[in-house]
């Protein structure tokens, strides 16, 4: 996130740094903290606690390429912006990387930020729609674990809402292309991978914005033709050594439909059955 927003170059204009060189502040990364990490969009900040926010975390960057540890992050205190900031009505007295540190600290227990990555974790894991009993829950959880994402996780896997939404969420291809390579056992050339990303529209590390690809499945669904011409292709490398039947149960299991089963006990080559497991409807959900 420092370079894919370009809080690596970012410089308070009244630092040593920023006053000889006549650079200055870059919000990108600031702003996205507070949009998509923690409070969450059209809540309880304006603009002016995003630049106090740029100002906080000016200074962090990265260790430069050809240089020991490079890409490691790293604080220069002579691009850090001097001085007490405010941030959503927070007085920030420390000095250099601790004034970061603390901010983030205060933005992870604000009351606005457990309920926003509540809802993200119901959104990712669970329904394209809201849940609100389980969001609730989950928020619940954090504020009383002090933000313990592992706590967080372990009730998201116990609720009882978590396992009862019958709108069960579509696999992104990622996801789809692992859970088929592992079924099966097999692996796959990283440039055989890397390609079958690109033309699913995941293509590794690009996500077309800061948020990241899409969580909602209208966003893949008009995939799934792609997604059959790159089973198919999967099924032919790898049909003469994987039993389908063997990976059904292990991808599926019990969750496996009798229409499923039947289709691929009929199938009339090994690749074939594997092209049908991998486009049955209950193996594209999670």
């Amino acid at each position: 996130m420092l370079i894919y927003l370009d809080n690596a170059r970012s410089i308070g204009p009244n630092s040593q740094a920023g006053v000889s060189r006549g650079r200055g502040l870059n919000e990108n990364l600031a702003r996205e903290i507070l949009e998509l990490h923690t409070l969450g969009v059209r809540t309880v900040y304006t603009q002016d606690d995003v630049t106090g926010f740029a100002k906080i975390i000016t200074g962090w960057t990265l260790v430069p390429a050809r240089q020991e540890h490079a890409g490691e992050f790293m604080f220069i205190p002579r691009m850090h912006e001097p001085g007490a900031q405010t941030l959503i009505g927070t007085q920030m007295d420390q000095r250099d990387f601790e004034q970061g540190r603390a901010a983030l600290a205060m933005l992870a227990r604000h009351p606005a930020t457990a309920p926003h990555i509540a809802d993200k974790l119901v959104r990712h894991f669970v329904s394209d729609r809201p849940v609100p009993a389980l969001a609730d829950k989950l928020a619940a959880r954090f504020v009383e674990t002090n933000g313990n994402l592992k706590e967080v996780a372990r009730t998201l896997l116990t609720a009882p809402e978590s396992w009862s939404t019958a709108d069960r969420k579509l696999k992104r291809p990622a996801e789809w292309m692992v859970t088929a390579l592992r079924a099966a056992g097999a692996e796959l050339d990283i440039t055989a991978f890397m390609q079958a990303q690109n033309l699913l529209g995941q293509p590794l590390w690009r996500p077309p914005a800061p948020k990241g690809f899409s969580d909602d499945g209208a966003a893949w669904i008009d995939g799934l033709a792609q997604r059959l011409d790159v089973a198919n292709a999967l099924a032919r490398r790898i049909g003469g050594m994987t039993d389908p039947q063997q990976a059904l149960e292990i991808a599926l299991g019990p969750l496996a439909s009798d229409e499923t089963r039947t289709a691929i006990r009929r199938a009339e080559s090994r690749p074939q059955a594997l092209t049908l497991l991998f486009m049955a409807p209950e193996f594209q959900r999670r």
